[in-house]
């Protein structure tokens, strides 16, 4: 018995044997075929008919898909605007007869107070120090008035201790009959100056003062 080989392609007998693999690109469920969606879609461009491209769906549909619409908000307050400049405003609510009885309301509650006398300043017969300093031109030590020595340390000591500044010193000194005498032995040097006060902070705020004009 005589066999005959008939000799298929390689490739014939692979193919038949190889699983077949699905179009991912336009096939199976859910997917159009890749030429079908293409005409659908130059067939919608350019207005052919008898193709099918898909529902039209309307405007009022549009909407309700959106939700509903909302009225513009306004970013102006007009209310609170003030609308005293607008003459046809206000000559709608105002009269010459309400602008008078306006007018008079106010009058009567216009109030005059009078002046009255300025209150006196306590201690204002007190010398001024400040006036002092700028009267004065001798240095700190310099003597210009004529002192005891007698026991000048000890009565110096205890006349400016019951002073709490320098300022109120020299206030009670020139109160005293200062800066030419000095009962109590607050000037011991003869400067004018009682219990260390220096007036030259005072001179160099007019220098400054000055210089500045």
């Amino acid at each position: 018995m005589t066999r005959i080989l008939i000799a298929l392609p390689v490739a014939a007998v692979l193919a038949a044997c190889s699983p077949t693999v699905p179009n991912s690109a336009g096939t199976g469920p859910g997917f159009t075929d890749l030429a079908t969606e293409r005409a659908r879609r130059d067939a919608a461009l350019q207005g052919q008919p008898g193709i099918a491209v898909g529902p039209i769906i309307s405007n009022e549909e549009v909407a309700s898909l959106e939700g509903p619409a909302t009225e513009p908000r306004s970013s102006v307050d007009t209310a609170a605007i003030s609308d005293e400049q607008d003459f046809d405003a206000v000559s709608e609510r105002e009269t010459i007869e309400s602008d008078a009885e306006r007018i008079a309301r106010q009058r009567e509650a216009y109030t005059v107070i009078q002046p009255t006398a300025l209150p006196e300043r306590s201690g204002a017969e007190r010398p001024n120090i400040v006036a002092f300093a700028l009267e004065t031109t001798n240095a700190v030590g310099q003597q210009v008035y004529r002192r005891s020595s007698v026991n000048a340390a000890n009565r110096f000591a205890r006349a400016c201790g019951r002073f709490a500044s320098a300022d109120l010193a020299q206030e009670e000194f020139l109160a005293s009959g200062g800066p030419e005498r000095d009962r109590r032995g607050m000037d011991p040097d003869g400067d004018g100056f009682a219990c260390g006060w220096d007036p030259t902070p005072f001179r160099a705020a007019r220098s400054a003062g000055n210089s500045g004009r």
